[in-house]
């Protein structure tokens, strides 16, 4: 089984459904900024987990499509509002919406998505009791994110955080989402209880090891291949757990280097590649590979309540593309 090939297959399903849901409205400047980062691609990784865990447990796609569309506009909202707090100006290799249709309108155009998940939501069918559970699920993982963002936002002001503290922040601002898909795909399928809460750890571990090894990328990888402005956790002083384990292990001229330069808004590439090289002589880059390889087999280890199936076999490739294998 080829995880590219089964994953593209069921990204191309919601793709088309997608795009038939984001149809375009009036101001048509606005519809544009909302459609910008839906409609350009991405991994698509929260709709493909829902569709696939449903499978898992003997489910109908048709079905968890509403849930898959609402989580994608969700993730899709968030990540505007994010790029104007970053003041990042690419994602995806393209501009980001405040860049290419100004602030405000991208402030406007994510509110506009995060209204329209809760639209897809409710196209829900079945059990209403089930689609109560659906509903406000999603609407405490959204409390979540937030809390959790303004917990990262915080620690950017520290100078020291306890790993416990950014595992915590990290549970709520990307895992929760990764748990919820998971979850609300196995109940939309019909599964078990005992299923769905596999589901729901395989989810949230998925989610912490998917965190840690994307804010291993943006200390790594080259803008070409990330897609995003390189070096900006080291300059805003992001506590990501690659710099939580070396701002509480570093001594003498290391600490004094990483006090200097480390959320220094004016760090030069030079002195940014100085602060990575510290990482790896602390071994908190080997850490955090390390840390990101436990919770994939965590992840793992909760499938095992799932009968074996293709889809158990996706979600078992997804669980180490996502956690170790992934380089953007």
């Amino acid at each position: 089984m080829d995880l590219k090939t089964e994953l593209t297959n069921r990204a191309d399903v919601f793709n088309k459904e997608l795009e038939i849901f984001l149809k375009k409205g009036k101001p048509q400047t606005l519809y544009d900024a909302a459609r910008h980062l839906p409609l350009a691609g991405g991994k698509r990784l929260r709709p493909v987990m829902a569709m696939v865990a449903c499978e898992a447990v003997g489910g109908d796609l048709k079905k968890v499509m509403s849930v898959a569309i609402a989580s994608e506009l969700i993730h899709n909202f968030t990540l505007v509002h994010d790029d104007i707090m970053d003041k990042s100006s690419l994602r995806r290799n393209m501009p980001t919406v405040h860049v290419k249709f100004s602030e405000p309108t991208a402030i406007i155009a994510g509110d506009l998505l995060f209204a329209k998940a809760f639209e897809a939501l409710h196209t829900l069918t079945g059990d209403p009791v089930i689609f109560k559970k659906i509903d406000y699920g999603l609407i405490n993982i959204i409390r979540e994110i937030c809390e959790g963002q303004q917990m990262d936002m915080g620690f950017e002001n520290r100078k020291i955080v306890d790993e416990s503290e950014y595992i915590e922040m990290i549970r709520k601002k990307t895992a929760v989402f990764f748990q919820y898909v998971a979850e609300a795909g196995g109940i939309v399928g019909g599964g078990s209880k005992k299923q769905t809460d596999g589901l729901n750890i395989y989810g949230e571990s998925l989610g912490l090891g998917f965190q840690i090894q994307d804010d291993y990328l943006d200390m790594s990888s080259d803008e070409e291949t990330l897609g995003k402005d390189i070096g900006m956790d080291i300059r805003n002083g992001k506590k990501t757990l690659i710099a939580v384990h070396s701002l509480n292990n570093a001594h003498g001229e290391d600490r004094k280097l990483l006090q200097k330069i480390f959320g220094n808004n004016n760090a030069t590439d030079e002195e940014v590649n100085q602060v990575y090289h510290l990482f790896n002589k602390l071994g908190s880059v080997e850490y955090a590979r390390k840390t990101a390889s436990m919770y994939d087999e965590r992840a793992k280890k909760a499938l095992n309540v799932l009968d074996d199936s293709n889809a158990k076999s996706i979600l078992l490739q997804l669980a180490d593309y996502s956690t170790i294998k992934r380089e953007k």
